[in-house]
C-alpha cells in the first residue's frame, strides 16, 4: 500500500507540472510531435524537413495521433484537449519512470526526494519531447537492469529508446558490455537469443511503422545518424566547444544537485568497492559525455537521459552519509536542495518565454472569428525566427499561415542562407519580394513579430494596427553577463570563456521582450498611430526591388 501512496505522490507532482509549466522551451516539443500528429489525424499541419528527409520515427507522434483520433470520434477535439492530453500522457509515463527509479534505488527517501525536486525534470517531464520520452524509457530500463542477478527485461525499453533516439546507444553499449561480463549465462547464447532477437523485433516493427507512414522503405535511425552525425547537419543550428557538456550542459541540467553529485562522485571514486552500481554508472556517464562532446551541436536536453544516472549516484552517497549526519544537517541539506530547484523551476516554467504560449489562444480566436471585407478568413504571417511558436496543433483551424523557414544546407550550396537569415539581413527587401501590396486585401490579414523588429519594418506596418502586445521574456544584457562569465571561467581554470555576444547575436537581434500581433486595416479604418511621422516614410511599393513580384513568388496566393 505504501508503494501506491508513493506513486500517487509522484503522479501528483508530474500532473501539476502539466498545468504549472506554461512556457516555451524548444520547437521540437511541438513541431516534432504535436504538429505531426495533428497532420496525421486532421489532414493539415506542417511537416519540417526532418520528416521530408525521413530522419524522424512516427512512433511517438502516432501515440499522440491515437489520442487525437479518439477525441475526434467523440467530437471532443477542441484545442484545449488537443494541447492538454498529450502532456498528461507524457506526465503519466514520466511518473511511472520516477516510480521505477524509486524502486531501483532500494526505495530510499533520498531517492524519492531527488527524483521529485530536480528543476529540469519538472520543467521538461511533461513536455512532448522525444528527449523526455527517451529519459523516461532510460529510467525504466535501468530499473530492470540486472545489477544483482540475471534478467534481460531491460532490453525492451532500451531497444525502443535506441530506435527512437539512436544516440541513446551511447548509454546502453557500456551497460550491455557490463551485463555480458558479469552474467553467468553463456555469452553467445545470451547475445543471440536475447540481444539480437529483441533488437530485431523492435527494429523490424519500427521500420514497418516508419515505412508505412513515410511511404517508402526507410530506416529512420540510419537516416538520423547520416544527417545529424555523419553529415553534421546539426551544426547548422549552432555549435559549442568540446567541453560544453562538462562545464555547462550537465551542471545546468543538474542545477544545485551538481554539489551533492560531485560528493557522490568523490565517494564512489574513493570507495568504489562499496558503490559498485554507482561506479558503473559513472563510467557510463563519462563515456556518454565524451562521445556527445565530439558532436558540434549541443543542447541541454541531449543529456537529460543522464539525469537518472546522476541522481542514483547522488542518492546512493547521500543515503550512506545520512547515517552519520546530524538531523539538523540533514534537514538543512534537503532545504537547500529544494529551494535551489524550486526557484529556477518556477521562473522558467511561468515567466521566461511565456509569450508563445499566451499568443496561441489569441491567434486561435482570430482564426475562428476573423473575416475581412471579402469574407475571407485570416491569413497569418509570422515574421519571427523559425518555429518560434507552436503552429496548427494549437490553433486547430485550417487557415492560411506562413512562417520564415530555416532548412539546413542539404544541397551543400556555397554561401547558403536560409529564409529566416535572408529576411533578417534586409526585412523590407524580403517583404517586397515575397508579400503582395496591391490590392491591400492581398496583404496578410495578421502579422506576428517580436517588438525588436517593428521599428525596422514600420513602413510595411503602416497598413496595420496593433492588436495585441504579449509579454515574452526579459532581454539578456550581454555586458554584465560576459564579465560574470569571464570571472567564472578564470575561477575554474578555462583559458578562454565563451563569447556571449557571438552566441547570442541572433537571439538578441531577432527576439525581444514582447510579441506583437498586427491586424490589417480594413477599408475606411484610420491608423493614426502608425501614421505619426509618416511624412518621412517611403511607401513600400516605392522601395527598390531585385525582381518584379510574380504570382509564383507570392506564396500567399
Amino acid at each position: 500500500m505504501r508503494l501506491l501512496y508513493v506513486f500517487a505522490l509522484i503522479l501528483a507532482v508530474r500532473l501539476a507540472s502539466v498545468f504549472v509549466v506554461q512556457t516555451y522551451y524548444v520547437p521540437d516539443e511541438y513541431w516534432q510531435s504535436l504538429e505531426v500528429a495533428h497532420k496525421l489525424t486532421f489532414g493539415y499541419g506542417y511537416l519540417t524537413w526532418e520528416w521530408v528527409q525521413g530522419i524522424r520515427s512516427y512512433i511517438y507522434p502516432l501515440l499522440i495521433a491515437g489520442l487525437y483520433k479518439l477525441l475526434a470520434l467523440v467530437q471532443l477535439d477542441n484545442v484545449e484537449l488537443l494541447v492538454l492530453l498529450p502532456r498528461i500522457l507524457q506526465a503519466i509515463l514520466s511518473a511511472y519512470s520516477d516510480y521505477r527509479f524509486y524502486v531501483w534505488t532500494g526505495k530510499s527517501k533520498w531517492a524519492l526526494f531527488l527524483i521529485l525536486v530536480p528543476w529540469f525534470w519538472f520543467y521538461t517531464g511533461s513536455r512532448t519531447l522525444a528527449n523526455t520520452l527517451e529519459a523516461s524509457l532510460t529510467t525504466i530500463a535501468l530499473s530492470y537492469f540486472p545489477w544483482h542477478g540475471e534478467g534481460t527485461g531491460y532490453l525492451w525499453p532500451a531497444a525502443i529508446c535506441c530506435f527512437l533516439r539512436p544516440t541513446a546507444a551511447v548509454i546502453w553499449l557500456p551497460l550491455s558490455l557490463y551485463h555480458l561480463r558479469k552474467s553467468r549465462q553463456n555469452v553467445l547464447e545470451l547475445i543471440l537469443k536475447r540481444f539480437v532477437l529483441i533488437g530485431l523485433l523492435v527494429a523490424g516493427l519500427g521500420i514497418a511503422i516508419d515505412t508505412y507512414w513515410h511511404g517508402q522503405l526507410i530506416v529512420t535511425p540510419y537516416e538520423f545518424l547520416k544527417y545529424n552525425i555523419f553529415n553534421n547537419i546539426g551544426s547548422f543550428y549552432g555549435s559549442h566547444p568540446w567541453h560544453w557538456y562538462f562545464t555547462v550542459g550537465l551542471p545546468t541540467v543538474l542545477g544545485i544537485n551538481t554539489l551533492p553529485f560531485i560528493y557522490g562522485v568523490m565517494e564512489t571514486v574513493r570507495k568504489s568497492e562499496k558503490f559498485p552500481v554507482s561506479k558503473q554508472l559513472l563510467i557510463t556517464i563519462f563515456l556518454t559525455l565524451v562521445v556527445l562532446s565530439a558532436v558540434e551541436h549541443k543542447e541541454f536536453r541531449f543529456v537529460s537521459s543522464l539525469l537518472p544516472l546522476c541522481l542514483y549516484v547522488t542518492a546512493d552517497a547521500l543515503s550512506r552519509w545520512s547515517y552519520r549526519a546530524s538531523k539538523t544537517l540533514l534537514w538543512t541539506t534537503a532545504l537547500v536542495i529544494l529551494l535551489g530547484n524550486v526557484l529556477p523551476a518556477w521562473y522558467l516554467s511561468t515567466v521566461h518565454q511565456k509569450g508563445p504560449i499566451e499568443l496561441m489562444p489569441k491567434l486561435r480566436e482570430i482564426a475562428q472569428e476573423y473575416r475581412d471585407e471579402r469574407e475571407h478568413r485570416a491569413n497569418i504571417l509570422y515574421l519571427m525566427p523559425c518555429h518560434s511558436t507552436p503552429y496548427y496543433s494549437h490553433i486547430h483551424e485550417n487557415v492560411t499561415m506562413r512562417f520564415l523557414t530555416c532548412e539546413p544546407n542539404l544541397d551543400k550550396q556555397n554561401q547558403y542562407k536560409d529564409e529566416a537569415d535572408r529576411f533578417y539581413d534586409n526585412p523590407l527587401k524580403w517583404l517586397n519580394s515575397n508579400v503582395p501590396v496591391h490590392p491591400l486585401t492581398a496583404l496578410p490579414s495578421h502579422v506576428v513579430l517580436f517588438d525588436s523588429l517593428a521599428e525596422n519594418i514600420s513602413v510595411f506596418l503602416r497598413n496595420y494596427r496593433l492588436l495585441h502586445r504579449i509579454e515574452h521574456a526579459e532581454v539578456i544584457r550581454v555586458e554584465g553577463s560576459q564579465a560574470l562569465l569571464d570571472e567564472w571561467s578564470q575561477a575554474v581554470g578555462l583559458v578562454r570563456s565563451p563569447n556571449l555576444a557571438s552566441l547570442l547575436q541572433h537571439r538578441q537581434s531577432r527576439t525581444g521582450r514582447s510579441i506583437l500581433v498586427y491586424q490589417r486595416l480594413k477599408a475606411g479604418e484610420e491608423n493614426a498611430f502608425n501614421r505619426d511621422g509618416a511624412e518621412e516614410d517611403v511607401p513600400l511599393q516605392d522601395l527598390p526591388q531585385d525582381k518584379p513580384l510574380t504570382k509564383e513568388q507570392n506564396l500567399f496566393n
